[in-house]
């Protein structure tokens, strides 16, 4: 079953037939929210809010051990991730869509790895973050209903729940970022660490501080508007990869 986790700007699914709402418990505690069971012409999915119903939730408070681990429990082989971020590359703008390749992870503090105290330590494989099946299903998706998605760009997650400086979106670029988000890890290594297909959509919603029409300011009052627009682009996306599933 395809799982849907929606970030900024994507709490529900307007296209899915919800069947039923679902919470639940894991060992690792509550996830963000209930889990929406449903189905996008006639394929079951399952959509959670990772903020919450009301975006509620910052992204170094969310509970991403618990959102996997509860999606894997209740059916998921894949996941498709939802995430805003800042465009740092200059041709990624605001309202592009990024299926993203690769990340470097800024964050800290976030409880990132299942495998507490395990004897022996376990290590993953993290050469290739993203499953690289799943991308190329969402780039082909993107392409069948006419959506212009960027192939790869380097997603580099910071803690937030503040935004950037422009000094420090100048060392992500030296550092390869493309893009820059919040919620991009622990979520890929720990769908990994449960054997989760897991690949993400990110929309462009500003320039990255000191970029573009950021470059004295991210003008916030104007993601909202980028959002109404992208989101519905995404929703088209995701419909046409359960389209191609169910064919």
């Amino acid at each position: 079953m395809l799982a849907i986790i929606g970030g900024t700007g994507l709490t529900q699914l307007a296209n899915l037939d919800v069947s039923r709402r679902q919470v639940v418990r894991t060992p690792y505690g509550e996830p963000s929210g209930p889990l929406i069971f449903g189905a996008i012409r006639g394929v079951p999915v399952v959509f959670l809010a990772r903020h919450g119903t009301g975006h509620t939730i910052a992204p170094h408070q969310v509970n991403y051990r618990a959102n996997l681990w509860a999606l894997k429990e209740e059916g998921a082989g894949d996941i498709v991730s939802v995430v805003s971020v800042g465009g740092i590359r200059a041709d990624l703008g605001p309202g592009r869509i990024v299926v993203p390749h690769q990340i470097v992870d800024y964050t800290w503090g976030r409880m990132h790895t299942f495998f507490e105290d395990e004897a022996p330590v376990k290590h993953i494989d993290f050469t290739e973050p993203y499953t690289d099946e799943l991308r190329k299903k969402l780039l082909a998706a993107a392409k069948a209903c006419g959506e212009a998605a960027v192939d790869g760009a380097v997603y580099a997650a910071t803690q937030g729940p503040r935004l950037e400086t422009a000094a420090e979106i100048d060392r992500l670029e030296r550092d390869g970022a493309d893009i820059v988000g919040m919620t991009g890890m622990p979520e890929a290594i720990l769908a990994r660490e449960i054997e989760l297909g897991y690949a993400a959509i990110a929309v462009v919603v500003n320039h990255a501080a000191g970029r573009g029409t950021s470059v004295r300011g991210v003008p916030l009052q104007e993601i909202e508007e980028v959002l109404k627009d992208a989101v519905g682009r995404v929703r088209r996306i995701i419909e046409a990869l359960v389209a191609k599933a169910a064919a």
